[in-house]
């Protein structure tokens, strides 16, 4: 092979790794990002859960709404 052959297969090839290490540097940092909004999420839906819990427990508390209940016997 001549040597112009030679030198642009390795500029194609150091071309190619330097793609190749700038995508993997990419698709960490999209991994990272992935992790931690869906810890983000799992926490948001926690917290979801005990607003839900907290409503159901109020909607089931024995006291009624003052303007649900019956007017003393004097009124």
């Amino acid at each position: 092979m001549s040597q112009q052959l030679l030198a642009d297969l390795q500029l194609r090839l150091d071309n190619l790794e330097a793609r190749t290490a700038f995508q993997d540097d990419i698709i960490d940092q999209l991994n990272h990002e992935i992790t931690v909004h869906q810890e983000n999420i799992q926490d948001l839906q926690e917290q979801l859960r005990l607003i839900g819990q907290r409503v159901k427990d109020m909607n089931s508390s024995p006291i009624a709404r003052p303007e649900d209940e019956t007017p003393p016997p004097h009124y």
